[in-house]
């Protein structure tokens, strides 16, 4: 619908119900396309909306505010997209307090295990766990939605196309076995935020985290 298919690529289906008990997502194959359906009534899909848009990645928000309308109610539909595109407009909260420090501790402490000499193939293993962790700081950090897996490469493309070519030339030599672009690129990324963040960091549980004998 978007023009972006491939051969392996699904439908993703909004289906809206006036209510339900519960939400849910549900995957089947119609005339050999995959279909994703996630069934809402309007509550719970104001939930997601605001849930995934709390996380900085508004993938519900997305899928409706793009989607092809198609069924009995489109003036229902209309709004929702409006709801939806209204969420996508505003763009994420800007980063602070405890999931912030957190961000920027994972980024920090992850980058430590690029330094030294290490073989390759355990540069690639830490290069393929920085990757989404240095994405969302790039992103969420810049006042843009941050995404998984594919959307990640694509919306920093859409932010600024000479950071994304940065980020995947360094993730590139990453993987081939050459850590040093990828830790300069780390480091100044963190620059922007305060420099590497570890010590003083600190996560306590909750305290129903307790389990009796």
């Amino acid at each position: 619908m978007r023009g972006a298919g491939t051969p392996a690529s699904d439908i993703d289906l909004v289906v809206v119900f006036p209510r339900l008990e519960r939400a849910w997502r549900e995957s089947f194959v119609e005339d050999g396309f995959p279909v994703e359906a996630f069934v809402h009534d309007p509550q719970t899909l104001a939930y997601f909306f605001h849930a995934d848009a709390e996380g900085g990645r508004p993938i519900m928000a997305h899928v409706v505010a793009t989607g092809t309308i198609i069924g009995a109610d489109p003036d229902l539909a209309r709004v929702l997209q409006a709801e939806a595109g209204a969420i996508l407009a505003r763009g994420p909260m800007p980063l602070g307090g405890p999931s912030y420090d957190r961000m920027r501790y994972l980024v920090s402490d992850t980058a430590d295990d690029l330094r030294g000499d290490r073989p390759a193939a355990e540069i690639r293993a830490i290069a393929t766990h920085l990757y989404q962790q240095l994405a969302d700081l790039m992103l969420l950090g810049r006042g843009a939605w941050t995404g998984n897996g594919k959307w990640a490469p694509r919306l920093l493309a859409q932010l600024d196309v000479g950071l994304a070519e940065a980020f995947d030339r360094a993730f590139e030599q990453a993987f081939a076995g050459n850590s040093a672009p990828l830790l300069a690129l780390t480091e100044a990324e963190l620059a922007r935020h305060g420099g590497h963040y570890f010590a003083g960091y600190r996560q306590e549980a909750p305290l129903e985290a307790r389990r009796l004998a």
